[in-house]
C-alpha cells in the first residue's frame, strides 16, 4: 500500500498529536487527535487520505488501550468525550451526501460505500459505550455519550431511510447504529430518545436540533441534500406535550423549507408546519402572531396547480382554522366577521369553477365537505359560487372510482343540511342536476364499478329525500308525474325510495 503522511510516525498512530490545547495529552488522545487532523487537513481531500485515516481509527478502536475510552476516572483521559465528539462530527459528515445539481435524482454508491464503512466504526465505538455501561469501573459512560449521541443518531436517519444516497448494505448498518444507540440509552423507541423516557430525563430533541442549525438556515440548508429529510422525520416523533417547548427552533425551518421553489420541498415544509399545529398549544401558536404566520405562508401555495401541494395544504389549514378563530371575537350585535375559512373557500371554489384537470378537481372535491362542515350555517355567503360548482361538478364523468362527484354529493348533502332555508328557490335546478345524474349513472356502461355506480346512486337519492324536506314535499310531487313514464328501472327505484322516505318527514336543519 501507498504511504500517507500522517500515518508514517513511528510510535504508530497515536505518536506525534498536532492540535493543541484542551484534547487529551495520553497516548490515545494523541492517536485520536491526529486521525482527526488527517479528516481537517488539505490531504482529507483525496480519497486515499481519508480511507487511511478510516483504517487508522478502526485500528485503534479494536487496540486494547480503547477498553479505557469512558474510564471518567483517570486524569489523562480528561476531555476524551469532547474529542470523540469532535472524530464522530468528522465521520458524520465524510458519510454525508453532497449537494447535487439541479433537477438530478440519480443514485449515489459511493456515499453508500462511505456509509457502510462509517457505521461498522460506528458500531464498534457503541459497544465499548455499552462495555462501560455494563461495567462498574466506569461510571461516567452518560457524560462520555452525551457529545456522540446527536452526530451518530443523525448518521443512522440520515442512511437508514430509502433515498438517492442510500444502498440496501447502507441502509441496514445504519439500521443497526440506531437500534444499537438506542439500547445503549436505554430508550424503547426513537420518540423516547429525543423527548425523554419519563419526566425526569430531559431528552436528546433539542441537542439534535442544535446540531442540525448551521444546516438549517437559507444559506445553507441545500448543502445537505439529507438535512431536510432528517429534521422532517425527527419532528414527526416529537408531539404533545413535549414539541411546544422547541417552538422557537422548529418553527423557522419549516416556513423556510416550505417556502422553497421546488414542490417537493414544499409539500415535507408543509407536512412539518402541519405536525407543528397539530402538536403545540393554540395559545403557543397566537403569541408574535406566529398563527397568523403560519396561515400566510399556507395561503400562497394554494394559488399553485400541484395537486399534492394542494391536498397538504388544505388539510393543514383545515385544522389552523380553530386556532386562528379563537382570537375572533363576535358580540352578537353586528354580521359575523368573514374568517380565514371563509377567505380560503372563496379562493377554492374560484379555482374549483374552470378546473379541467382531474386529480385537481378530486384533491378540491375531497376537502369540500370538510369546509362545509367548518362554516355550517355560514356557508350561506358562498352559496351561488357553491352551486355553480357542485352542478358543473356533477356533470362530468371522473373515472372508475367517482371519488369527486361522491364528495360533491357529500357536500350537497351537508349544505341542504346547514343552509335549507334558502334552498327551496334553488330547487329546480338542484333537481335537474341530480336526476341528470342518476340517469347518466343508471345508463353507464364504462368500467365503473357497480359499488361505485350504487354508492353514486344512494347518494343522490339520499340528496333527493333532503331536497324534498327542504322544498315540503315538492320534489315529490314532482317526480311523482316522471314515474309514470320512466322506463328504467334503476332510475324508477330512486324515485320510489324518495317517495317512500318523504312521507310525513319535517323539514329541519341538523
Amino acid at each position: 500500500m501507498e504511504s500517507h503522511g500522517p500515518r508514517e510516525s513511528p510510535g504508530g498512530p497515536w505518536e506525534g498529536s498536532s492540535l493543541p490545547g484542551a484534547w487529551p495529552s495520553s497516548a490515545l488522545g494523541q492517536a485520536f487527535s491526529q486521525i482527526l487532523h488527517q479528516f481537517a487537513g488539505q490531504e482529507s481531500r483525496r480519497g486515499k487520505a481519508r480511507n487511511a485515516a478510516l483504517e487508522d481509527l478502526a485500528a485503534l478502536l479494536e487496540a486494547k488501550e480503547c477498553d479505557r475510552l469512558f474510564e471518567g476516572s483517570d486524569a489523562s483521559l480528561r476531555g476524551m468525550p469532547e474529542m470523540l465528539g469532535q472524530v464522530v462530527k468528522a465521520l458524520e459528515k465524510y458519510a454525508a451526501p453532497a449537494e447535487e445539481p439541479e433537477g438530478r435524482g440519480d443514485r449515489h454508491p459511493e456515499v453508500a460505500e462511505k456509509a457502510a464503512a462509517v457505521a461498522l466504526l460506528f458500531l464498534k465505538l457503541l459497544r465499548k459505550v455499552e462495555a462501560a455501561k455494563n461495567s462498574l469501573v466506569c461510571p461516567a459512560w452518560k457524560t462520555s455519550l452525551r457529545p456522540l449521541a446527536g452526530p451518530i443518531y443523525v448518521f443512522a436517519v440520515t442512511h437508514s431511510l430509502e433515498q438517492p444516497w442510500t444502498s440496501q448494505r447502507s441502509q441496514e448498518v445504519a439500521g443497526q447504529v440506531l437500534a444499537v444507540l438506542l439500547q445503549v440509552t436505554d430508550c424503547g423507541s426513537v420518540a423516547g430518545f429525543l423527548h425523554g423516557e419519563n419526566e425526569d430525563e430531559k431528552g436528546r430533541f433539542s441537542a439534535i436540533m442544535g446540531f442540525l442549525k448551521p444546516d438549517l438556515n437559507k444559506d445553507s440548508w441545500k448543502n445537505n441534500p439529507a438535512t431536510k429529510y432528517v429534521f422532517s422525520w425527527t419532528l414527526q416523533k416529537v408531539t404533545r406535550p413535549w414539541l411546544s417547548q422547541h417552538l422557537e427552533r422548529i418553527l423557522p425551518p419549516s416556513l423556510l423549507i416550505s417556502d422553497d421553489y421546488q414542490t417537493e420541498n414544499k409539500i415535507l415544509g408543509v407536512h412539518c408546519l402541519h405536525h407543528i399545529v397539530l402538536n403545540v398549544p393554540a395559545a403557543d401558536l397566537l403569541q408574535y402572531n406566529r398563527a397568523q404566520v403560519v396561515y400566510h405562508a399556507l395561503f400562497s401555495h394554494l394559488h399553485t396547480r400541484e395537486h399534492l401541494l394542494i391536498q397538504a395544504v388544505l388539510l393543514c389549514l383545515l385544522d389552523l382554522f380553530p386556532i386562528l378563530e379563537k382570537a375572533l371575537h363576535w358580540k352578537g350585535d353586528g354580521a359575523r366577521p368573514t374568517t380565514h375559512c371563509d377567505e380560503v373557500l372563496q379562493l377554492i371554489l374560484t379555482h374549483m369553477e374552470p378546473e379541467h384537470r382531474l386529480l385537481l378537481r378530486r384533491t378540491y372535491a375531497r376537502t369540500l365537505p370538510a369546509f362545509v362542515k367548518r362554516l355550517g350555517i355560514l356557508t350561506v355567503r358562498h352559496l351561488k359560487r357553491l352551486e355553480r360548482v357542485i352542478i358543473g361538478y356533477l356533470e362530468v364523468y371522473d373515472g372508475p372510482e367517482e371519488e369527486a362527484r361522491l364528495k360533491i354529493l357529500e357536500t350537497l348533502k351537508l349544505l341542504l343540511q346547514y343552509a335549507w332555508p334558502r334552498v327551496s328557490c334553488r330547487l329546480v335546478v338542484l333537481l335537474k342536476a341530480l336526476l341528470k345524474l342518476i340517469c347518466d349513472v343508471a345508463r353507464d356502461s364504462s368500467l365503473t364499478p357497480e359499488c361505485v355506480k350504487s354508492a353514486l346512486l344512494e347518494e343522490a337519492t339520499d340528496c333527493l329525500i333532503l331536497l324534498d324536506h327542504c322544498s315540503s314535499g315538492r320534489v315529490k310531487d314532482l317526480l311523482a308525474k316522471i314515474l309514470h313514464s320512466c322506463e328504467d328501472s334503476q332510475v324508477g327505484s330512486c324515485i320510489r325510495r324518495v317517495q317512500q322516505l318523504s312521507e310525513g318527514a319535517p323539514c329541519d336543519a341538523t
